[in-house]
């Protein structure tokens, strides 16, 4: 979990200094991020669903493997379209790694502790978010960039040779769990591998890329109705298959998993863009430095590394209801105090802003992602992950889509340069950004409550 985010912000904060140093155009640059993200999430359910029928540590150890072996292969990268193709095969490896994670630790729980094992679990994630921008700076400016995938590889090692000693436990396990038989099942239902993947590709394709594209571009209104026509060849097929890539009764008869699942896509549709547009509003619009704005920033994750294992251990006593619906209330309270800054914005007002975020999402993510792992059978654990997994990427994508275009509305055709390059603004630009940053920090609120709704849905504590 802590590889995971680590390696995408350390990346995040790199690019301004790897950019240039292989001449990367716009375009290559938005995709060295995007390029992970999108093969990631494409592969969340598959590796889920095969996991589930041959071994969960089996394919979390050949994804630790596939991502250390392509963080090397991107310390060498010699150009932007090489980097981009290793970035795919590294954001393979992390989708392995994505959907088999909670699983694992779902799995060697009771689940009287579940919470608290998801707590430690997401804690580790948080930290690696914390981790990621300062230790990046630190690398770009006292060596070279290609040092940023290569401080991946010891970690690599020393999870495989620990997870390695597992592989004999977990055999034992699964041997005993279908009484001396290991049962793999039937072959993975290929067609709606592809199909997902079609569908996944043309919802996020677009809304990373529309910053630069526009919502009324060709591109980006031919992409999301074909997302729409597959998504639908998609459903129509797994209700046809006996043995389907995702049971689509999870989502339709759990209550439990499919108010986990989409809370947690609302989640992230409101929180993931917080980060990205408060730094921008914070340089462009009120003057901080990108360092000082930096520093700042942090308030969030610290809140959230410090405070998850706790919220995890209380879900396991009063059960996920209430504390993923106070925290989602908690998001939107602390996203609303970003929308009605004042102009100067205060710096404690921002300060307490992001701390009231920073403890709603401790207080929503572990026990939510309890609550989702422990609706379904042992057998789904890394397809319930996976497609967890899958609902927070499309919340990222919905977040930067939505949110950015709000706040660059008034920017014109510079608006993705200046949120995602670091385009310099003019001060008309400045002030425009800065309303539309509050209108967008409004919208993310109105969707934390939606998801505080859909959260409440779930029900109260089941045995």
């Amino acid at each position: 979990m802590f590889l995971g985010t680590f390696v995408t912000t350390v990346v995040a904060v790199s690019l301004p200094t790897l950019g240039p140093a292989l001449q990367l155009t716009y375009s290559e640059a938005l995709w060295v991020q995007a390029a992970y993200v999108l093969t990631m999430s494409v592969f969340l359910i598959p590796v889920g669903r095969l996991a589930d029928k041959h071994g969960l540590m089996r394919f979390y150890l050949i994804g630790v493997g596939i991502f250390g072996i392509f963080s090397v292969a991107c310390a060498l990268a010699f150009s932007g379209p090489f980097l981009i193709v290793v970035r795919c095969l590294q954001g393979a490896g992390a989708g392995f790694m994505a959907a088999t994670s909670p699983a694992l630790v779902t799995a060697v729980f009771p689940p009287s502790e579940r919470g608290r094992g998801l707590g430690l679990n997401a804690m580790a994630g948080y930290l690696g978010l914390m981790a990621g921008p300062p230790i990046g700076g630190l690398i770009v400016s006292h060596t070279s960039w290609r040092w940023i995938f290569i401080v991946n590889v010891p970690l690599v090692a020393i999870i495989l040779a620990n997870g390695w000693r597992l592989m004999g436990t977990e055999r034992h396990d699964r041997v005993s769990a279908h009484q001396g038989t290991v049962v793999t099942g039937r072959p993975l239902d290929w067609t709606g591998t592809a199909l997902l993947a079609a569908v996944l590709v043309t919802l996020l394709v677009p809304l990373i890329s529309v910053p630069f594209w526009g919502w009324l571009s060709p591109l980006t209104l031919g992409l999301l109705g074909g997302f729409l026509v597959l998504l639908g060849a998609f459903v129509a097929f797994e209700r046809r298959v006996s043995d389907p890539l995702l049971n689509l009764d999870l989502v339709v008869k759990n209550r439990v998993f499919a108010a986990g699942t989409m809370a947690a896509l609302l989640n992230y549709a409101a929180v993931y863009g917080i980060s990205t547009f408060t730094a921008v509003f914070l340089q462009i619009s009120e003057g901080y430095t990108a360092q000082d704005a930096g520093l700042l920033l942090l308030t969030q994750p610290f809140f959230m590394v410090a405070l998850s294992p706790i919220f995890g251990r209380l879900s396991d006593r009063v059960g996920s209801q209430i504390p993923a619906t106070a925290g989602m209330l908690l998001v939107a309270a602390g996203t609303a105090q970003l929308g009605l800054l004042p102009s100067p914005a205060p710096m404690w007002r921002v300060i307490v802003a992001l701390a009231v975020v920073g403890v709603g999402m401790a207080a929503f993510s572990s026990p939510n992602t309890s609550s989702v792992m422990g609706a379904v059978k042992r057998s789904e654990l890394s397809l319930a992950s996976g497609f967890l997994g899958t609902m927070r990427t499309a919340g990222q994508g919905i977040s930067v889509a939505l949110l950015g275009a709000i706040a660059a509305s008034g920017l014109g055709p510079t608006g993705g340069r200046v949120l995602f390059l670091g385009e310099a603004a003019s001060e008309a630009a400045a002030l425009s950004f800065s309303d539309g940053y509050r209108t967008a920090m409004l919208v993310a609120a109105g969707l934390a409550v939606a998801g505080a709704l859909v959260s409440l849905v779930r029900g109260p504590r089941s045995k």
